[in-house]
């Protein structure tokens, strides 16, 4: 599939609010509504969109701490990676992992109610589990999004 300028252009748009109307977005690429449509349509049916969410207010719903966890496993052995990414993913605490490579094996963001929820998910999901050498945790202060940056067509 070929991307063009103008499909980026759709894509900036879209990663900033994906709720805008089609008449809006086409306004704002200086496209006709029907051509548009069209074109997000391709998008999402190539897989270039994959999908829409909404962003919430985590304290809203409970979440006062975000963590990152760096872990490292004792093997890298496919079943033992598989059985860490089975077990982690299932808990609903995670809302990412990051396979790696380097020191860590994987980068797990974690939204939790307090620190001792943190203490004990870490204890539970990461150090109790056999294929885990090592977790390290960091807290995270603040966030930002990169929902601005401009997507730039190579």
């Amino acid at each position: 599939m070929t991307i063009d300028r103008t499909d980026f252009e759709l894509l900036r748009h879209l990663r900033r609010n994906a709720r805008i109307s089609n008449k809006e977005l086409a306004e704002k690429v200086g496209l006709a509504a029907s051509t548009c449509i069209v074109r997000v349509r391709r998008l999402q049916r190539e897989g270039v969109v994959q999908g829409f969410h909404a962003d919430l207010d985590a304290t809203a719903i409970g979440v006062g701490l975000q963590a990152l966890a760096s872990v490292r496993l004792k093997q890298h052995k496919r079943a033992k990676v598989e059985s860490f990414l089975e077990h982690i993913l299932a808990r609903p605490e995670v809302l990412q992992v990051h396979h790696l490579s380097g020191n860590s094996d994987f980068q797990v963001h974690i939204a939790v109610s307090d620190t001792h929820h943190l203490r004990d998910f870490v204890l539970e999901a990461f150090t109790e589990q056999p294929e885990v050498d090592h977790v390290e945790t960091s807290l995270i202060y603040e966030t930002w999004n990169s929902w601005d940056v401009p997507i730039n067509p190579k």
